[in-house]
């Protein structure tokens, strides 16, 4: 076989090779994220931690950055606990004050009628409870509105872009917070980002309760 040609079947393999390879190695990445997704693949419980948090900011009151993904908890001048929290996605995207109204352990969900025309499987309702109740087993109502701080079924999607406004908490994190939570408490969400120092992580700051029920 002529030279040339024969270099030209070497190079020609080699390159379908690479290609070949380059394909099967974004596919794989691509199914890992996937994966990674709905698996939660991040360990986002154990990311809580106290912060030092900008002194402008009286006690005793919430601050959501969804910039940040972070809840932050005044606790005192100068300081708050920092929660992970899943964020609105699109069109769901809000900022604003509002002041806790109520609070409800183990609320029902009732899914809005858009809600069920965009996925007629929803069912009516979910009682509280239910292992698959989309607001977990803590819910904080914000004003008059239909945005809540609450739990999740969920956890593989805190941390992400995907609520239709409410701030979702790992059901851990969200049991911590309804205790010391007041009807009334100042709740400010807003972009702007924070990125605040860690004072201690969640191991050095008071327990977590379990909040399993068994």
């Amino acid at each position: 076989m002529d030279s040339k040609l024969l270099n030209f079947f070497r190079i020609t393999s080699t390159c379908i090779f690479a290609i070949c390879t380059l394909l099967i190695t974004i596919q794989a990445a691509s199914a890992q994220s996937l994966l990674d997704w709905f698996s939660g693949n991040e360990d986002t419980v154990s990311d809580r931690r106290l912060v030092g948090f900008d002194p402008d900011y009286s006690p005793n009151q919430i601050i959501v950055s969804f910039g940040d993904r972070r809840l932050y908890h005044i606790v005192q001048r100068g300081q708050a606990i920092s929660y992970p929290i899943a964020v609105p996605s699109g069109d769901s995207r809000w900022d604003g004050t509002l002041l806790v109204s109520r609070k409800m352990v183990n609320p029902p969900w009732t899914p809005t009628p858009s809600m069920r025309r965009e996925n007629p499987s929803l069912p009516a309702t979910v009682p509280g409870g239910h292992p698959r109740n989309p607001l977990g087993v803590r819910a904080i109502y914000l004003g008059d509105t239909l945005y809540r701080i609450h739990g999740t079924d969920a956890p593989w999607t805190i941390g992400k872009n995907v609520s239709r406004g409410c701030i979702r908490m790992h059901n851990e994190h969200v049991i911590e917070l309804y205790d010391k939570v007041r009807r009334g408490m100042r709740v400010t969400a807003t972009w702007q980002r924070f990125n605040p120092d860690s004072i201690a992580t969640s191991q050095s700051v008071e327990t977590v309760q379990d909040w399993r029920p068994w």
